[in-house]
């Protein structure tokens, strides 16, 4: 085997994984354009001929709601649970990894171990909570424990990468009068970037694509969002129609894949870092 063939063998192997990959968007593109007859009969890819009416009657929404309606709700609540992470978390992820208080690695370890609780087991005794304070039916559980610093692993992620960042910079912060909060606004935060871009696109993924949760505390069609849309498109008659779902289904994703694209070296950039430090 000669030298070309060796340097062509993983690049065919990467593009082959590629289109195994990409398959599942390319079904469901090309599913959304099948008429409702071919979406559950026909095996081939392409269909027969295109149904663009799948788009208008996706873009109708649900429940007298339109499709940029249901956007919009999931962009504010993604956008609120993405500042909630990273405000929240980078000041918790400070205090573990720089400030010393009394059972601070006590306290560590038991946030960590967090991490192995199902989200189930809290999940009843919250709704309570927010029940009981007039909250269900509203944004505000979606977005409220954000900013409470409930998520262990973005703690756990951020404090890996600051506590290998150097402490002389720190140091001469304090030598110039900085307190505790203005060395981690202007010193430790701008230079935790790859950290925290990590953390917000992860936060922005998770709670796009979020179902249960949303579905627990949101009633009112005009406050759902397009992941609870998509469930109740089929439900709003008695025959599915699958085609429209498939349609929403291409709109819901969509944002997620330029969101993805955009974002993706960033991504790789703070996973490589965090995993690397401390």
């Amino acid at each position: 085997m000669n030298l070309t063939t060796r340097r062509w063998i993983p690049h065919t192997i990467a593009v082959a994984g590629l289109l195994v990959l990409l398959y599942p968007l390319a079904w469901l593109l090309a599913t959304s354009l099948k008429p409702a007859d071919e979406v559950v009969t026909s095996l081939d890819l392409w269909p027969s001929h295109l149904e663009w009416s799948n788009y208008t009657t996706a873009l109708d929404g649900v429940s007298g709601v339109p499709v940029p309606r249901l956007l919009w709700n999931t962009v504010l609540i993604a956008g609120g649970a993405v500042v909630g992470n990273v405000v929240s978390c980078s000041l918790a992820a400070y205090a573990f990894a720089r400030l010393r208080f009394r059972m601070s690695k006590v306290m560590f370890a038991f946030m960590v171990a967090t991490l192995m609780l199902p989200h189930h087991v809290v999940l009843i005794p919250q709704y309570i909570i927010f029940n009981q304070l007039g909250m269900v039916d509203t944004y505000w559980p979606l977005i409220l424990p954000k900013f409470l610093a409930t998520e262990a692993f973005f703690v756990f992620l951020i404090v890996q990468f600051m506590r290998g960042l150097p402490r002389e910079l720190e140091e001469s912060a304090r030598i110039d009068g900085c307190g505790a909060f203005r060395t981690y606004w202007s010193v430790t935060l701008p230079l935790s970037r790859p950290a925290l871009i990590t953390t917000a696109i992860f936060t922005f993924i998770w709670t796009w694509n979020d179902f249960f949760t949303q579905m627990i505390y949101l009633f009112a069609p005009e406050k759902f969002t397009i992941t609870l849309a998509l469930r109740s498109f089929v439900d709003q008659s008695s025959t599915s129609a699958y085609g429209p779902m498939f349609a929403m289904s291409v709109i819901s994703v969509l944002p997620i894949v330029l969101f993805f694209f955009v974002f993706q070296r960033y991504l790789v950039q703070g996973m490589a870092t965090s995993g690397l430090k401390g």
